[in-house]
């Protein structure tokens, strides 16, 4: 009789701890705002585990390590997953955040604790109850793309303990090789790398019998001969010509203006750069170590003048490799991929920017590069961006804040939401090399609809791109790029424009206000600001006062 009565009591304990819990959730509901509590997430865990069958739990990735496997599972990552984990995938999007339970960060050790044949099946077969689709097809045989964006997943595990304080033993010992130390293991980077403009920046012409590419005997602006020519720097825009004194480079008074095919004169003339009053006006008394090398070079020596390789090397971006070279480990180079959004865009920003030293001058010398900085510290504790007033046009700036000459992609993009959302310069370049020129991961709208979209939580909020730009499919008015980077700023000589980076959109109010060039007229060039004004009040989903 007492155990039917011990039982009676458990029973009804727990029918009353269920009634406490049932009534609490009613009165709190079924949000998915709320978090969810500790032994929520650890049922839900087991749960998930234990749905994953044992013999999928040991297969191994048969594309794993492969760089351009990891590469394309980037590209599917983006497109398919980055709306929900970000595109660092750490889960700090509105989707992400507001799904429940919450997205997972990919570079926890929860996830990166699973093995890859448990990452693969919850990519394949997708997790229930959760936000988490199922990206296989049940109809047709699995495809190694699952297993690529396994690849992908795996490389944004965060350094151990261990790792760091490897990298830090290599960051104090290591020296600098050069990027041919690089290319044995590295081989297909390599080979994409020497074909980009950041290998070719620099060309000696005795190695390179190609680099000078106009006849010198057509050059009536200041005349100098192929010996005189130690170092052409440029191959898109314009192309100058360094000659060399005793240790120390010098620009020649001609440039190259490969657009239009015309000699030009180069020098840089009375406020224009900062430095410019620091220096005579005489080209052969301005040397380049102080004004140009610094970013043109790994390692420039400021008081050798020596460097340990001409042009953007793999060391530029990665650090003294000796140590990486001798034990290839993970933890002993440094990479920008493992970085913070701001560290790793400051490995960019060092060079594409305008802006002066933090101490200047340095031993007596005006420096137009961050002296001292290299990948891994922080370049704020080097280099200043350039100041700008708004309201004022200068030589490198609008009146709004945005670029006005070259090299400054950094101060555009810095201002930019891009960059206060943690997107970086390689969210859309790869440094390593691709078919374009800008070294563009894709084609330049593909890479914009990763994040956005009709009506995606990114914008735009349209129901097609059609009414979102008010141009045709395939027209170039409907190309994102051609409202949000228009090509307004100056590479130096006539003709020659990169895009902004801001991603503002400059409305024709704004070149009647500022003269700052509009996509706009800049595209229909026989119409006026006053035309494309009424043109975009007619467009219902514009609000009037983001076009003033």
């Amino acid at each position: 009789m007492k155990i039917w009565k011990l039982l009676l009591l458990v029973l009804l304990g727990i029918a009353l701890v269920g009634t406490i819990c049932a009534v609490l959730l009613i009165w709190r509901g079924f949000p998915a705002t709320a978090a969810p509590s500790p032994l929520e997430a650890a049922v839900a865990q087991a749960a998930r585990d234990l749905a994953i069958p044992r013999r999928e739990r040991h297969k191994t990735n048969p594309v794993a390590a492969q760089a351009e496997a990891q590469r394309e599972g980037r590209e599917d990552f983006l497109a398919r997953c980055a709306i929900c984990h970000g595109i660092d995938g750490r889960g700090h999007t509105a989707m992400g955040q507001n799904l429940y339970p919450r997205v997972p960060d990919l570079h926890s050790d929860r996830t990166q604790n699973l093995t890859d044949g448990e990452i693969h099946y919850i990519i394949e077969n997708g997790v229930q109850l959760t936000g988490m689709p199922a990206w296989g097809n049940p109809h047709q045989a699995s495809t190694d793309d699952s297993w690529k964006l396994v690849d992908f997943i795996r490389s944004l595990r965060p350094l151990t303990n261990k790792e760091k304080a490897l990298q830090a033993n290599a960051s104090a010992l290591a020296h600098y090789v050069g990027s041919q130390a690089c290319q044995k293991c590295h081989q297909q980077i390599y080979e994409h790398w020497k074909k980009t403009p950041m290998a070719n920046v620099v060309r000696d012409p005795r190695t390179h019998p190609d680099a000078i590419l106009p006849n010198l005997a057509t050059n009536t602006v200041a005349k100098f001969t192929k010996d005189q020519v130690a170092f052409v720097y440029g191959s898109i825009w314009k192309q100058r010509y360094f000659t060399k004194i005793g240790d120390d480079y010098f620009p020649l008074a001609a440039q190259w203006d490969i657009g239009n095919h015309v000699w030009r004169p180069y020098h840089v003339p009375k406020g224009a750069d900062w430095w410019e009053p620091f220096y005579p006006p005489d080209n052969m008394q301005r040397p380049t170590g102080p004004t140009c090398d610094g970013c043109h070079s790994v390692d420039y020596n400021i008081h050798t003048k020596q460097v340990v390789e001409w042009n953007v090397g793999c060391e530029r971006c990665h650090g003294p490799g000796s140590e990486h070279v001798e034990h290839p480990l993970r933890g002993n180079i440094l990479n920008p991929a493992q970085m913070d959004d701001v560290a790793a865009n400051d490995t960019c920003v060092q060079c594409h920017s305008q802006g002066r030293p933090v101490t200047s001058p340095i031993e007596g010398k005006y420096y137009d590069w961050p002296v001292g900085y290299h990948v891994g510290l922080r370049l704020r504790d080097y280099w200043k961006l350039e100041d700008h007033t708004l309201g004022e046009t200068t030589f490198t700036h609008f009146p709004d804040g945005t670029a006005h000459k070259n090299r400054m992609q950094g101060n555009d993009f810095v201002q930019s939401v891009m960059y206060r959302r943690g997107v970086t310069c390689f969210s859309c370049h790869d440094a390593h090399g691709t078919g374009n020129y800008a070294q563009l991961r894709k084609p330049a709208d593909q890479i914009c609809l990763d994040c956005h979209g009709p009506l995606s939580p990114n914008g735009p909020r349209t129901a097609t791109l059609e009414d979102h730009t008010h141009h045709k499919d395939g027209n170039p008015g409907s190309r994102c790029v051609a409202c949000h980077m228009p090509k307004i700023e100056s590479e130096g000589v006539p003709g020659a424009f990169v895009s902004a980076h801001t991603f503002r959109f400059i409305s024709p109010a704004m070149t009647d206000k500022y003269k700052i060039p509009n996509p706009c007229t800049s595209c229909h060039q026989e119409k006026s600001t006053a035309w494309a004004e009424d043109e975009m009040s007619h467009w219902p989903e514009r609000s009037p006062w983001r076009l003033q």
